[in-house]
C-alpha cells in the first residue's frame, strides 16, 4: 500500500472547496493509495514523471515514487488551468 502525500498548494486549493467536492477528491486519494495507476490515469505531456487522474472538472497532478512505496500529490485545480500552475 502507497502512502498519499498532498503538497502545500494541492492542500490550499482542497481547502478553499466546497464539503461534497472535498469528499470526492478525498476519495480519490485514497483509491491512488490502493492503485498508483488506476485505470484512466494519464501521463501529463511535457513531464516525465507526472501523472494526472479526472475527478468530476477537477484533475489531481501526482508523481509516484516506487521505492518509497509513496505518491505526491503536487496539484489539484479545475481542468482549464490546473497545467498552467504546475
Amino acid at each position: 500500500m502507497y502512502k498519499v502525500e498532498v503538497g502545500h498548494r494541492a492542500s490550499k486549493f482542497m481547502h478553499k472547496l466546497d464539503s461534497p467536492l472535498q469528499s470526492l477528491i478525498v476519495r480519490k486519494l485514497r483509491e491512488l493509495e490502493q492503485d498508483p495507476r488506476p485505470a484512466g490515469y494519464k501521463r501529463v505531456q511535457g513531464y516525465k514523471d507526472f501523472y494526472r487522474v479526472r475527478c468530476v472538472d477537477y484533475r489531481i497532478v501526482y508523481t509516484i515514487r516506487d521505492t518509497q512505496l509513496l505518491v505526491l500529490v503536487i496539484q489539484i485545480g479545475h481542468r482549464r488551468d490546473v497545467y498552467r500552475k504546475i
